[in-house]
């Protein structure tokens, strides 16, 4: 990647109408300018799992901590990190699995997907981090 290009960007969510969405389409967007710009091999499955983390973790900031959110993506390496932050100190925590419990999946679901989850407080609310592969990996048993 470029000294020159951007590796994270940040992006303030207000809780109106369709800011879900435009953190979705942020998160493309950004995975899709490190593709085309800096030239970096992100994987297909990489900008649908990230939407899917943004979505899940944002529709949580929003749900339960009076306030705004703000969404912060980094690539670190063969990393996308995806950080957001909200008002709310209580730090989440996945439920046990329950195929008969309707909703409250989210937290599950990220973890499912992610190479790392961390959730810290601040001064001021709390961060929660999740760490997705870039790249395709190849499979087990083949290449070097």
């Amino acid at each position: 990647m470029p000294d020159a290009a951007p590796a994270d960007v940040t992006i303030a969510l207000d809780g109106a109408h369709g800011c879900i969405a435009d953190a979705r389409n942020e998160t493309v967007k950004f995975l899709t300018r490190a593709r085309a710009e800096w030239g970096l091999p992100v994987a297909s499955r990489a900008v649908d799992l990230a939407q899917l983390v943004v979505s899940e973790l944002i529709t949580n900031a929003l749900k339960y901590a009076p306030g705004p959110a703000l969404l912060h993506l980094h690539i670190d390496g063969a990393t996308v990190e995806i950080e957001v932050w909200d008002t709310d100190p209580a730090l989440p925590w996945a439920r046990s699995a329950d195929a008969g419990r309707i909703g409250q999946h989210g937290l599950e679901i990220v973890m499912a997907v992610v190479r790392d989850f961390e959730a810290r407080r601040e001064p001021v609310g709390k961060r929660i981090t999740a760490r997705l592969a870039l790249f395709d990996e190849p499979p087990h048993g083949l290449g070097g």
